[in-house]
């Protein structure tokens, strides 16, 4: 519930969205906090993450796909 006479769009139109030096601000607190050297290892560790959660999300579809069509799935 969100309140009388609030609906969604109200409440994303006062979601600011973040401009260039925001994320510019961010970055460097990034930096700051972790170290230039660590940023490689972030990113890498952040890119098998995303990837991951891609492959998963992909064998979870087709194993209720394969449900719904009746066939048998294999555990992996």
């Amino acid at each position: 519930m969100l309140g009388p006479g609030l609906s969604e769009l109200t409440v994303l139109a006062l979601i600011p969205t973040l401009g260039v030096t925001e994320l510019l601000v961010i970055f460097l607190i990034i930096v700051v906090i972790f170290g230039a050297s660590k940023l490689p290892q972030l990113g890498r560790g952040l890119g098998e993450g995303i990837s991951n959660f891609k492959k998963g999300l992909k064998e979870k579809e087709a194993e209720r796909e394969a449900l719904e069509d009746g066939e048998k799935v294999q555990p992996k």
